[in-house]
């Protein structure tokens, strides 16, 4: 078993236009189809523990496959 990185991209609300990468690590319990599957809690929770943002778009990736955004 490997970690799929479940990418978010999130804005503050009071500066909408001010958005970035977040990454969270997810433990790959198949493919890329379970994980988009799955996704939907995780972002749930990491929404509620942070008031002051908005998740506008998520995706899911395996480590290393695409460039990462600093």
């Amino acid at each position: 078993m490997g970690l799929i990185e479940l990418i978010l991209t999130v804005c503050t609300l009071t500066h909408p236009a001010s958005c970035e990468e977040r990454r969270l690590s997810l433990m790959d319990e198949g493919s890329l189809m379970q994980c988009m599957t799955q996704a939907p809690p995780v972002i749930a929770e990491w929404a509620g523990s942070h008031p002051g943002r908005q998740v506008v778009k998520w995706r899911c990736s395996y480590p290393g496959s695409e460039g990462n955004s600093l």
